[in-house]
């Protein structure tokens, strides 16, 4: 195994193929911040590049585009509010603020710092845990995905804004969303109404590119008194990268972090979760942990940790079964792994038995990805924050034009733009009408896999207590009414002391005003 590891070394140390990781990863950070160009279409567009290399050298650059792909979207979503992939959706809930709050630098800091630490965790837990956690993983039923999407659900609770009725509408109409179009196991049509342009459904980038970019766009675009001409930036104020400060502040409170990062490898452990599900659980549990709750979602720093951490540990997670079992845990580890079959590795239980130098080259270049992506990162920082002096009536057609390339080259089709801008003037009707998007866009995410498994688990057995006799699925259901339970409680007592100050307010300014009589 020494003589493997110090193989793998090398192989990923050589100096040219380190400059093709720091390329890579410079290639999935830029693919990532343009809202609808995901971490699995740069793979997928990168691989075809690595078959003329040795399959060690070929699959650390793959790597390095998945490692920077998770961080890239924190530009776009701190920036412009706008998550450039499905797993920066909660990074925009505290980022965007941050920076409009007159802190662009921090909030991107804040990002890069937790994504750098997150991958770290997850590679020393990829290289502990794999075999335990991946048969853990393995053993999960569809009793068990069902319970952990209802569990995944419950986050609705939290990200509800000021209204729990208006969160939980629009976590529903994201529900109701998910079932248009072909079913996901007979492929039957429904709820189309007779529209052409519904019978292949609405793709969930679509909606995330509408809900967050469109809407965000149409919004910028109003007048006001501070932007009458539409020349002001979209946001302005300290440029300067904080990320020593950052370090500093963050280890000082370690427990976020860590917490946020292990919640992300479990997550990634389950094949077909994802860093999009992480993202949010990690941002909930955040929230939840919090004895300041009710600062989250105006620019709080630890929201923006939990996610960043969150999202970027799924890589060391998803590489788990990946590794261990030949399961890819998410659609980039499923392009991963048919670049490792294509040099005529077979990916399974042996594979680090009979390969165990392109295993540890794995390891191996996720952690010096992991440094290039913060270095890149900080570097690219300041040019990403110059974007910002541009005028508003440049930047909103820019964007709008590579989230229209986006959502085309998804499917390649012309009526995904159709949906997209009737889905992006929905989405500015519901932030016009104070309706949180995050649940909505939830819904879209989750409601899916959740009628997925639901269907399977009756398809295996008609018994419907197995939901609560198989210990994992009733554990993860009893942990789900907690979270409600805890969550309305919060909401209700946050409510009522709100209440309570202002009614202290009202009657210190009464007798404020009795005083002066």
């Amino acid at each position: 195994m020494t003589d493997a590891f110090l193989v793998a070394l090398g192989g990923v140390t050589e100096p040219y193929t380190l400059a093709l990781m720091a390329l890579a990863t410079f290639a999935g950070i830029i693919a990532a911040a343009i809202p609808g160009f995901t971490i699995t279409m740069a793979i997928v567009l990168t691989l075809p590049l690595t078959f003329a290399m040795p399959p060690m050298q070929g699959i650390a650059v793959m790597l390095s585009v998945y490692v920077g792909g998770l961080s890239g979207g924190l530009f776009s979503a701190a920036l412009l509010g706008i998550p450039g992939t499905p797993s920066a959706v909660a990074t925009t809930f505290d980022a965007f603020p941050m920076a409009r709050n007159g802190q662009p630098g921090r909030a991107l800091s804040l990002g890069l710092f937790a994504s750098f630490v997150g991958s770290l965790i997850s590679i020393v837990i990829l290289i502990v845990a794999a075999p335990p956690l991946a048969l853990l993983a393995v053993k999960l039923g569809p009793w068990e995905y069902f319970a952990l999407i209802v569990f995944a659900l419950t986050i609705i609770a939290s990200l509800v804004g000021d209204s729990i009725l208006r969160g939980l509408i629009a976590g529903l109409l994201g529900i109701g969303i998910a079932t248009i179009g072909p079913d996901p196991l007979m492929a039957r049509e429904r709820f189309t109404f007779g529209y052409e342009l519904l019978t292949a459904g609405i793709p969930f980038l679509v909606v995330l590119i509408g809900m967050y970019a469109m809407s965000q766009l149409l919004s910028e675009l109003e007048p006001s008194s501070a932007n009458q001409d539409g020349s002001r930036a979209l946001v302005s104020g300290d440029m300067r990268p904080h990320l020593w400060s950052v370090m500093i502040g963050t280890l000082k409170k370690p427990f976020n972090i860590l917490r946020s990062s292990l919640l992300g490898v479990f997550i990634g452990a389950v094949p077909g979760a994802g860093s999009s599900i992480s993202n949010l659980v990690a941002y909930d549990q955040a929230k939840r942990a919090s004895s300041h709750p009710e600062t989250f979602g105006k620019g709080e720093a630890e929201g923006v940790v939990a996610s960043e951490a969150g999202n970027s540990s799924t890589v060391g997670g998803s590489l788990i079964p990946l590794i261990s079992l030949g399961i890819p845990g998410s659609p980039a580890d499923a392009v991963l792994m048919a670049a490792i079959m294509v040099h005529g590795i077979s990916v399974g239980p042996r594979l680090i038995l009979d390969h165990p130098d392109l295993v540890y080259s794995m390891f191996i270049a996720m952690a010096v990805a992991s440094v290039f992506m913060l270095v890149i990162g900080v570097v690219m920082m300041r040019a990403f924050m110059r974007l910002l002096n541009v005028p508003k009536y440049i930047v909103v057609p820019v964007v709008l034009a590579c989230c229209a390339i986006g959502t085309y080259t998804l499917n390649n089709r012309v009526s995904d733009l159709y949906l997209l801008a009737a889905i992006g003037a929905f989405g500015y009707l519901l932030k016009k009408l104070d309706y949180p998007l995050a649940p909505l866009v939830l819904g879209v995410v989750l409601g899916p896999i959740a009628e997925t498994n639901l269907r399977r688990a009756f398809q295996t057995s008609t018994d419907w207590t197995l939901f609560f006799t198989r210990p994992i699925s009733a554990l993860l259901l009893t942990l789900a009414v907690v979270s409600v339970a805890y969550s309305v409680y919060s909401y209700l007592r946050q409510r009522r002391l709100m209440a309570e100050r202002a009614q202290a307010a009202q009657n210190r300014a009464f007798q404020d005003g009795a005083s002066q009589e």
